[in-house]
């Protein structure tokens, strides 16, 4: 069967025209008779390319940090400067702190020593404010008539009256006596004071005590009008409050 197709095929061929044998001989002869393979190395590869722009590339968390802040930490030598900063700084501020405490205690114990030099007679002036009370009521009993003459006439003998030379030297012997003893406590800084000298004083409760209340005409309410003890002070601090009256008109 195979040959009878081939001899079909040749006979096919001898009755071709002869203009078509040629042209077809003509173009098996101009073709080159070796054609190289291409290798492997020289075959053409396809790339493929996107019209779309590039994204951004984000650094990926696997990326080591490139950062200043991340070389800091990384370095060694930069730790152990920041630490002796701290060190210094914390060592400064306590530095800071204990001089300000000593020059606080410095002040604190100068303080101290002054006020136990200004109230160190105290105690002692608390005793004397007791003596000092009974001479001024000594001096207040004494009534003035026995103390000057009452009749001016020069025909009239003062020893007639009322009149007592002796207790009138007497009385001046005490108030001399209460006016020295008196400047000598105000030199160590005492003082004696009465509110209700002059016009009066508005009552104050750091300074005086009040004993009663009662209405007074022409003056306000508040006002001091009547001192029943008098006061004493010590280097501007209460030593004892003065006992007075108030007024309360309303």
């Amino acid at each position: 069967m195979i040959q009878r197709s081939i001899l079909r095929h040749a006979q096919a061929v001898k009755y071709l025209p002869r203009s078509y044998t040629s042209r077809t001989r003509s173009i098996f002869q101009n073709t080159p008779q070796h054609i190289p393979s291409l290798s492997s190395a020289q075959r053409v590869s396809h790339r493929f390319y996107s019209a779309a722009p590039e994204a951004a590339t984000q650094p990926s968390s696997s990326d080591p940090p490139s950062s200043p802040e991340a070389r800091d930490q990384e370095d060694p030598t930069k730790k152990e400067l920041e630490a002796k900063d701290r060190e210094i700084i914390d060592l400064k501020d306590r530095y800071l702190r204990s001089v300000a405490d000593f020059r606080n205690l410095q002040d604190r114990t100068k303080r101290d020593i002054q006020s136990a030099r200004d109230f160190a007679i105290q105690r002692f002036a608390a005793d004397l404010i007791e003596s000092i009370d009974n001479l001024d009521r000594a001096l207040e009993t004494v009534p003035s008539s026995k103390l000057a003459p009452q009749n001016s006439d020069p025909d009239v003998s003062p020893e007639s009256k009322d009149y007592n030379k002796d207790l009138a030297n007497l009385y001046d012997g005490l108030r001399m006596t209460e006016s020295i003893l008196m400047g000598t406590l105000k030199k160590h800084g005492m003082e004696r004071f009465d509110p209700s000298e002059g016009a009066g004083e508005m009552f104050n409760p750091n300074l005086h005590e009040a004993t009663f209340q009662t209405k007074v005409e022409g003056k306000e309410d508040g006002m001091v009008f009547m001192t029943q003890q008098k006061g004493f002070l010590l280097k501007g601090r209460v030593l004892r409050a003065a006992k007075v009256g108030v007024v309360k008109n309303s």
